[in-house]
């Protein structure tokens, strides 16, 4: 059996404005980096034999805390990133709807089997994940390893546990920096816990956004 903790990165500007990260690299905003150090506080005394991040900037910043905390060097890899939302990064819903009215419309229907130009279906997406997965347990198993990644992400992660279709819009909270335990157990997923966020307690509350947007 091996333990897997996922935490989704800390908020950037671009959650706040409801605009499509996908695999741009976008920072961490100030709430964002305070996110991140309140996640290393929250986690610091548990124990891991590996860290890893997707090589975006916003999931490297926040780790950053907890390698300090933890006296240990985070693995980034591309595996790991937000789903690539093509044509459509850098752009706000509300851009989205007066540049690509056809494109957003097709969006909404959440069909898994959509790609939007220049990104990758929720298929595809849902395919590199679970083989990031699957990479992971076979090169570390039996360990604990936390994983730094984001929404998209933590979205395949829960419907491939709960056993749910990839067509259909999300049905998980996601909060930013929320810790996300689950085990690989009998060559599948199991959720232990899933989006933690006590350690955000008191910090400004997280935007509404809509989920492709969050990534």
């Amino acid at each position: 059996m091996t333990e897997l903790v996922f935490v989704r990165h800390g908020e950037t500007d671009w959650n706040r404005q409801q605009r499509f990260q996908g695999q741009i690299d976008v920072p961490l905003n100030d709430t964002g980096r305070l996110q991140a150090q309140r996640l290393a506080e929250a986690i610091r005394g548990e124990r891991f034999d590996l860290l890893l991040c997707s090589d975006l900037q916003r999931a490297r910043e926040t780790i950053a805390p907890l390698e300090a905390a933890l006296a240990a060097r985070a693995v980034a890899q591309r595996d790991w990133r937000e789903q690539g939302f093509g044509v459509l990064e850098g752009l706000s819903v509300d851009e989205i709807k007066a540049q690509h009215p056809g494109l957003w419309s097709h969006w909404l229907r959440h069909d898994a089997d959509y790609c939007l130009p220049e990104g990758e279906s929720v298929r595809q997406f849902h395919a590199r994940v679970l083989e990031a997965v699957r990479e992971l347990v076979r090169a570390h198993a039996g360990a604990r390893l936390l994983v730094v990644t984001h929404g998209g992400v933590l979205d395949m992660l829960w419907r491939s546990a709960q056993g749910l279709a990839l067509h259909g819009p999300r049905e998980c909270a996601i909060p930013n920096t929320g810790v996300n335990r689950m085990r690989w157990r009998n060559g599948r997923l199991h959720i232990e816990g899933w989006a933690e966020a006590g350690h955000l307690i008191g910090l400004p509350p997280q935007p509404a956004t809509a989920p492709p947007t969050e990534g």
